[in-house]
């Protein structure tokens, strides 16, 4: 729903109303917070990259990192409304050629993921986008990863960021987060 605006203002779009909330999603006691309803409508969807492309245009990237999977669905659209490369870090055995790998724990395991060795030019300035931020474990294995490789990594995003689970704070870099629930 639109907001009330003054004349010549931009109505601001709550793209809360846009997350479906789905309980006990992928397991008993979690809350899942579904971007596939955001994404399928289109002016939500418009306003949410155009959101995302204003706050990461003042970093400069050369390039945008998207994490598997969902990270993907923003990164790319993004990587062209910016006028810039996009760079993909997947779980083992999904990209051909060489490729540089980190692993990293998670709350309960472990989990690697890689990127192609030649993906990043040393100093090439880089921002790494994912679809939620929780407890921060592979954003922050990602901006490692990237590093590992040469990167600058100049920032991260996310869609949703889950503020009490306090990811936030395993980053060492600026994090722009477009919706934020502190449930």
């Amino acid at each position: 729903m639109l907001s009330s605006t003054k004349p010549g203002e931009q109505p601001e779009l709550d793209l809360k109303k846009y997350i479906r909330e789905v309980p006990d999603f992928p397991k008993p006691g979690i809350l899942f917070y579904d971007i596939s309803t955001l994404l399928r409508n289109a002016d939500a969807w418009q306003v949410a990259t155009a959101r995302l492309a204003r706050a990461i245009a003042p970093w400069q990237p050369d390039l945008l990192a998207g994490i598997e999977s969902r990270g993907f669905l923003t990164a790319a659209p993004l990587a062209q409304r910016l006028g810039c490369g996009f760079v993909m870090l997947r779980k083992p055995g999904k990209l051909p050629g060489d490729t540089v790998s980190l692993s990293y724990g998670l709350e309960y395991g472990q989990d690697t993921l890689h990127i192609q060795s030649d993906a990043i030019k040393p100093g090439q300035r880089v921002v790494v986008l994912d679809d939620l931020l929780a407890t921060g474990g592979t954003l922050a294995a990602s901006v490692q990863l990237l590093r590992k490789v040469g990167a600058n990594v100049v920032g991260a995003s996310v869609m949703i960021e889950l503020t009490a689970l306090g990811g936030r704070d395993k980053l060492d870099t600026p994090l722009h987060s477009l919706i934020q629930y502190a449930e």
